[in-house]
């Protein structure tokens, strides 16, 4: 089994900023032994770039547009089902991140 596997499925994220709380959904997915994502939120949809997982320590950087442009670098420590961290974005302070991964869709009985 990849050791992708055990980041793999879609995860809720809470984004502590300073304008508010954002909240963001990633879905993460091994494609060949090559951990790749995308990020949806406010609207958009965008790629998640350079994933990688070390260890316990997930980390990837998307660019968004809303609510404003920015390039952002994600730093999570996964913990079973749970994600927390930081997200950066230049200059501007860290803020704190929270995840849960979503449970797996049950398959239909018949």
């Amino acid at each position: 089994m990849p050791i992708a596997h055990s980041v793999e499925g879609t995860w809720d994220l809470s984004i502590s900023t300073p304008i508010g709380r954002i909240r963001a959904v990633i879905e993460l997915r091994d494609e060949g032994g090559t951990l790749i994502g995308t990020a949806h939120g406010a609207g958009e949809e965008v790629p998640l770039a350079d994933v990688a997982l070390h260890g316990d320590q997930l980390i990837w950087r998307q660019a968004i547009t809303r609510p404003m442009r920015l390039n952002l670098a994600f730093t999570m420590t996964v913990e079973g089902e749970t994600m927390t961290g930081t997200s950066k974005a230049g200059r501007l302070p860290s803020s704190k991140v929270t995840g849960e991964r979503r449970a797996a869709p049950a398959a239909a009985e018949d």
